[in-house]
This record gives C-alpha cells, structure tokens and sequence, in this order.
C-alpha cells in the first residue's frame, strides 16, 4: 500500500491588505505518496509559488488541513516547523540562494551547520555531495566563479545535505540554458530512481515530462491532475546515446527502440502547452521524434 507523505484538505490563501482581500488558493485538495516525482504547473498568477510556499511550510494557509508525514503542519510551533524544514524537506530555488562570500563547499555544508553536526563529518559530507555532483574539483569556488547550472549543482547538493525524504524545487532551470537544464532534471531523475519524493513547479512544458504526475493549477483551482507513464528522464540511455551519433553524423540510424512513442511525446507536451504557451524544445527530443516519425526507429 503507498504511504501518503503529504495530504492537502480545503487548504486557502486570502491575502489582506487593509481592507482588500486577495484570495489565491481555493479549497486545494491534493495528496502526494512516497517516492512520486510531481510536477506543479501553472500560468503566472495561477498560484503554483504560493502553492509551493505552503507545501514546504514556508508559509501557513488561511484554512483547511495539510498533513506532513502523518502530522497536522498547524499544530506546528515555529521551532517544529524549522526542523521539518531543515531535516526534512530539502528546498532548491531558481534563483539558487546561494550565498556569495562561501564557497560550494561551504554552502553545501550550512543546513548541516544549523543542524548540529560537527565540522569534521559535514565537510566530509559536503565534499562527497558535490563529488557526486560532478563539482569535485569546485569545492573552493564561489558562486561568482561557477556557471549558473553549477551553482544550481552546488543549491541540489545543499538540498540533500541532511538527507531529506522529499525534495521541492521551485522553477529549479528558470535560469539556465537547455543544456544545462537536462542536466540538472537528470539528477533530479536520479533522485527519484533513489525513492525520493520530488516536488517541482515548472513554466516548461518539457520540464514537466520528466516527473511521473503533472498537476495544473489555474486561478488557485487544481484543473488538471495525470499520471505521466512516459517520464523523459526515463528514456533508454543506450537508444539516447545512439541517437546523439546519428545527429553527430557517425553512424546511421538503426531500428533501436526507444522508450517513448512520437504519439506519448506529442501528446504530453501538447496537453501542457495548452496551459502555458512558452515551451522549451530540447534538440535531441526533436531529433528523437524525426527519427520516429521516419521510421528510422520502432517505439
């Protein structure tokens, strides 16, 4: 039986100022298991960031239930909910919130810093983070001196410093460019394949394949709620690589099968555009679906 990790009841947002009242969320009701990977999508103004802001207990809805892990999150006091934050929900930002007089290093090594451990065992941690992360040799760089899809490298190792059960990132590619962004959903993917709960809002309609349910959100209503089969990040490696040679001219297409159809592929990013008309088209994608669409390759 899957275990439900986060249950959303009638959960609202009113924000008041004087007398003018702006209501944000309408009666949400959303529950979330372990080891899911969503995606959170919306237009601007739909509610998705105040919608994020609750779920990592950032903030507190006007009315309703959000239970966390099987506690009701309103009967946390401050103190609590600075735990559930520090050691059990890993946050990463579009704008990375890294902060810049510290190296990688020590940024990855602050949530362990204000969660007791020693110097020793948290460097430790931190160079083995960002080791993984392919950032082993920038452990005593500054953010100034990393590119922006290391520096979100450097705020996903930070993320998983105190080895939370869920990760929310909160437009986690807004600032970088595509290449960059497949890579940091392919960690992303490797962090789901690992049993984590991830929770991502996105404006990217393609950023959105890669989670396994896309929920839409739409002037604070929930209009849309599917299973994704067909995540992208799931892709078969060997027919992606294959196709990278073919686009590269070394070889010629062969009839590999590959995990998606042209139809999945057409059809989930059609469905999400409808929501937000800005898609970000990856070029191995398209070459993907060219291949299918000639019949190079079977899905």
């Amino acid at each position: 039986m899957e275990k439900e990790v986060i249950a959303l009841k009638g959960i609202t947002k009113t924000y008041i100022n004087g007398k003018l009242k702006v209501p944000v969320l309408h009666g949400i009701d959303l529950t979330i298991y372990e080891g899911q990977f969503t995606s959170i999508m919306g237009p601007s103004g739909s509610g998705k960031s105040t919608f994020m802001n609750i779920l990592g207990c950032l903030d507190r809805p006007t009315s309703g239930s959000y239970i966390l892990d099987g506690q009701e999150v309103a009967n946390l006091d401050d103190d609590e909910l600075a735990y559930v934050r520090n050691k059990r929900i890993g946050f990463v930002f579009q704008s990375f919130n890294l902060l810049p007089k510290l190296t990688a290093q020590e940024n990855v090594e602050l949530p362990m810093v204000y969660a007791g451990m020693d110097k020793k065992k948290r460097r430790a941690r931190a160079a083995e983070l960002l080791t993984e992360l392919g950032l082993g040799e920038r452990l005593d760089h500054l953010p100034a001196e990393l590119s922006g899809g290391q520096r979100q490298r450097v705020a996903i190792a930070r993320a998983l410093a105190n080895d939370p059960a869920i990760i929310m990132a909160d437009e986690p590619t807004g600032n970088l460019d595509s290449k960059a962004s497949v890579d940091v959903m392919h960690i992303f993917t490797n962090l789901y394949k690992e049993g984590r709960t991830i929770i991502l809002v996105t404006h990217e309609p393609d950023i959105a394949t890669y989670a396994g349910r896309n929920v839409v959100l739409k002037d604070g209503y929930i209009i849309e709620d599917k299973q994704n089969p067909h995540m992208a990040g799931l892709v078969d490696e060997g027919a992606v690589r294959e196709q990278e040679k073919v686009v590269a001219g070394e070889v010629k297409p062969s009839n590999s099968k590959l995990t998606h159809s042209a139809d999945t592929i057409e059809g989930r990013k059609d469905d999400l555009t409808k929501v937000d008309k800005k898609p970000s088209v990856d070029d191995l994608y398209d070459q993907l679906e060219e291949e299918i669409k000639r019949g190079d390759a079977h899905a």
